[in-house]
């Protein structure tokens, strides 16, 4: 059974830093593109950040261009969000995520925030950034 669990959420003020960190079981982490999505109270979900399944290819919003890193660590089944000059817009639920295996992002080892992509969800982290 496939999970994925997010964390490092929490309360921060506005222009400190987060690192969420998505560990994943129960699937081969390396064959698969993952991305961070957001859902901020009373909007719809919205991708942030992806990689490829090597973490040769990232794509970010432009909202978090600049601001947000994606990484990840292949060797210890782990997808990390690095967040810098955190705004109050970006208090959120975060949702880490695994791509569909048969995805053409892990043919072509490619990336992007296409919720139909994506088929194994975590139950979210909150971000809170008071101003």
């Amino acid at each position: 059974q496939v999970q994925v669990a997010e964390s490092g959420g929490g309360l921060v003020q506005e222009g400190t830093s987060l690192r969420l960190s998505c560990t994943t079981s129960g699937l081969t982490f390396a064959d698969y593109a993952m991305g961070w999505f957001r859902q901020a109270p009373g909007k719809e979900r919205e991708g942030v950040s992806c990689i490829s399944k090597s973490g040769a290819s990232t794509h970010s919003g432009d909202s978090v261009l600049g601001r947000f890193t994606i990484s990840r660590d292949n060797a210890k089944n782990t997808l990390y969000l690095q967040m810098n000059s955190l705004k109050p817009e970006d208090t959120a639920i975060y949702f880490c995520s695994a791509s569909n295996l048969t995805s053409f992002y892990n043919e072509y080892d490619v990336c992007d925030e296409l919720e139909s992509e994506y088929a194994c969800w975590g139950q979210g982290t909150q971000v809170t950034v008071s101003s």
